[in-house]
């Protein structure tokens, strides 16, 4: 083994320990920035936080190595889901790390954090010669990737990245995310009193139930999802609400699909507001754009290589979730999100194992020393 056991256990460890919710990431990014000029980092942070009245920016860090090589780019993101404040982690004797029970651990994403820092260590230590290294540590990733996509790319040097954000055992990587939008749509009616003169009114909910009923929800092919999540509207039983606020979801593999179902979406809600005298406004955010890296490209084939050195079975897979890779292919670079020792993320039960870390370790050093 070429990382240190004992020192990724404790550098994860230091990270738990580090509270860090979205847009409050400053902590974190100065603890990450210390490391980096240790091992000899260029490094620089934006200020992307003050778009989200945020408290730390993006972290990019870049270290010279071997100029016949291409620079590969290392990306993880700073910031974890809620409840993240007070977090311990706890080493069992079987080897599980995992929070008290009542906050996340935050494997997700520090484990990828310190899959990087101690793979870096590992070969300013052992002086191993290595790629030219670029790093970028985002914030605000847990939040439809908001923060990565403040970063000046005219930064980066690399053409290829590979970025810790996948659960799952280590060596499994994905090779292909959804566009993923959302939208919101304010059905405008008219209040009255519901006893005296309800005729008077005209009802915004039962224009956004009419809307919902017309439309399937759910998976509605192999590739694309749709779901309504909230609905808010009304101030009293006995006024006709004048206003309904609708919230919803797509995702799909076809950016042009989700596209055109948002489209058909948006009519049905004209069509049933038009039949009551309702009117509506309709609004889109488009938080990622679907990508797909081919099986044959030297991302995946230099991953695979890796994997294999290390006995670790290799496992391509889909994935529809979003990430910071999601943007990173809309700037042209061609990425592999990779599984990083993260499990069941986003509850009070996620853990990580000593073994998982060890591995992405290994293998975070395997792919920053690749000679292909």
């Amino acid at each position: 083994m070429r990382i240190n056991k004992e020192r990724i256990i404790s550098e994860f460890t230091k990270l738990v320990s580090i509270d860090s919710p979205s847009y409050s990431e400053k902590n974190m990014g100065e603890y990450i920035k210390k490391r980096l000029i240790s091992l000899g980092f260029y490094i620089s942070e934006d200020d992307s936080g003050k778009f989200f009245n945020g408290n730390c920016g993006n972290i990019y860090g870049f270290k010279e190595g071997d100029i016949s090589l291409e620079p590969l780019l290392f990306c993880a993101h700073m910031d974890t889901v809620e409840p993240c404040t007070g977090k311990v982690a706890i080493v069992d004797k079987d080897g599980t790390i995992r929070s008290n029970g009542e906050t996340i651990l935050g494997a997700d994403d520090y484990s990828g954090i310190a899959a990087i820092l101690e793979a870096l260590q590992t070969i300013e230590d052992k002086n191993i010669s290595h790629r030219p290294i670029e790093v970028l540590f985002t914030i605000a990733e847990e939040v439809y990737c908001r923060g990565v996509k403040k970063f000046d790319f005219s930064k980066i040097k690399s053409k290829e990245a590979y970025i810790l954000d996948l659960s799952g055992a280590v060596g499994s990587a994905a090779f292909k995310a959804p566009t993923i939008l959302s939208f919101t749509i304010n059905i405008n009616g008219k209040s009255s009193h519901a006893g005296f003169a309800p005729e008077n009114g005209i009802h915004s909910i039962l224009a956004a139930a009419n809307s919902i009923n017309s439309i399937k929800l759910g998976r509605i092919d192999e590739e694309t999802t749709v779901n309504i999540g909230i609905i808010e509207g009304g101030i009293a039983t006995n006024i006709v609400p004048n206003q309904c606020v609708v919230k919803g979801e797509i995702r799909s593999y076809s950016h042009k699909k989700a596209i055109d179902v948002s489209e058909n979406i948006k009519q049905k809600f004209i069509d049933s507001a038009e039949k009551i005298g309702a009117t509506i406004d309709f609004q889109v955010e488009i938080h990622c754009e679907a990508y797909e890296t081919s099986s044959n490209h030297q991302v995946i084939r230099r991953f695979e290589k890796a994997s294999n050195e290390l006995k670790l079975p290799t496992n391509l897979v889909e994935t529809f979730g979003g990430s910071d890779n999601n943007i990173l292919n809309k700037q042209g670079l061609t990425g592999l999100v990779i599984a990083n020792a993260m499990n069941s993320c986003h509850s009070c039960e996620e853990y990580t194992t000593i073994n998982e870390l060890c591995n992405i370790g290994e293998l975070t050093v395997s792919l920053m020393i690749s000679q292909e």
